[in-house]
């Protein structure tokens, strides 16, 4: 199956309007999680609880017709309850391999920041490079895995902050904030009227894509040109985060490949073989600030890591 970029583009429309039929608002937010969809990136989702983040999550993935799986993370959970374990079988005298929550195409890691960093771990090697190593054995994850983690800004008892590997694995950090007042109206009339837990098909959600068409439509990534000054811009970009004297710690390679990818993908959705500088402006902030850590100095002064973002995206200058 081959797509063209008004096909990626009519695709991202559907799965859009199928999730509006149970999501008020949170439009940036699916804009975000298609582009790292289409990109095979991850995304971490903060925000105060009762914001709709796992419901959405729910939604995009009954949408998108892939696997889903979640996993609650608690201070108990072991690495094993994520990845599975091999047991011994009495009758065919054999270790049987039981597969763990990880084994799905599209994992809500639910509250992952309140586990310790050993079980945070097990997620590395499968968010990297879509496999999980068991017992010296490796077992290959499905093409379209994908990582749509949640955790509270609020609450620091009972929390593990990421660590900078785990955060450098997540192509998106997206900031989820109460809707305003026009949204909350209409989500109270919405579910206000609705007993017991909400489920994607009672809102009528129905599956409009599957693995094959979204392997094509990230394929269909590659009729996107990247011009050499708009890499060029993302390097300059990149680098000045390591540069900056009020950053304890810049970004990585990494950070600028996915940015660079994550653009392109937002100029398909554009309905543009070219990315402009735009993309890359519109993008920056939710790549980087999970990337970044502030100087000491910087701390005391109360500087805000979103504001000194903005101010490098500002002050790098963009190609005409």
């Amino acid at each position: 199956m081959t797509m063209t970029l008004d096909d990626v583009r009519a695709l991202a429309q559907s799965i859009r309007g199928e999730v509006a039929k149970a999501i008020v608002g949170q439009d940036r937010i699916v804009d975000h999680l298609l582009i790292a969809l289409l990109s095979e990136g991850h995304v971490l989702l903060e925000g105060p609880p009762g914001t709709a983040k796992t419901f959405l999550a729910q939604c995009f993935s009954h949408a998108l017709g892939l696997d889903y799986g979640r996993i609650q993370f608690t201070p108990d959970l072991l690495p094993g309850d994520i990845l599975g374990s091999n047991l011994f079988n009495f009758q065919t005298s054999q270790f049987t391999l039981t597969r763990g929550p990880i084994f799905c195409e599209l994992l809500l890691a639910d509250e992952i920041n309140r586990t310790p960093p050993k079980t945070q771990a097990a997620l590395l090697e499968a968010m990297q490079e879509r496999r999980v190593t068991l017992d010296g054995e490796t077992h290959s994850l499905p093409e379209r895995f994908m990582v749509v983690a949640t955790q509270n800004p609020i609450e620091n008892q009972g929390v593990y902050p990421l660590p900078e590997a785990q955060l450098d694995r997540f192509l998106f950090k997206v900031l989820v904030g109460y809707p305003d007042a026009d949204e909350e109206a209409r989500i109270v009339t919405r579910y206000g009227q609705r007993q017991g837990p909400q489920r994607p098909a009672e809102f009528g959600i129905e599956a409009v894509a599957d693995s094959a068409k979204l392997v094509a439509a990230s394929d269909a990534l590659e009729q996107v040109t990247v011009a050499d000054d708009i890499t060029q811009y993302v390097v300059r970009l990149v680098r000045a985060t390591r540069d900056n004297a009020e950053l304890a710690s810049g970004a990585s390679p990494r950070a600028a490949v996915m940015l660079a990818n994550a653009a392109r993908a937002r100029a398909a959705l554009e309905g543009r073989a070219y990315v402009v500088p735009d993309d890359v402006k519109a993008l920056a902030t939710a790549v980087l600030r999970h990337r970044l850590m502030l100087s000491p100095a910087a701390e005391i002064e109360g500087r805000q890591m979103e504001d000194l973002v903005t101010e490098l995206v500002e002050s790098t200058e963009a190609p005409r």
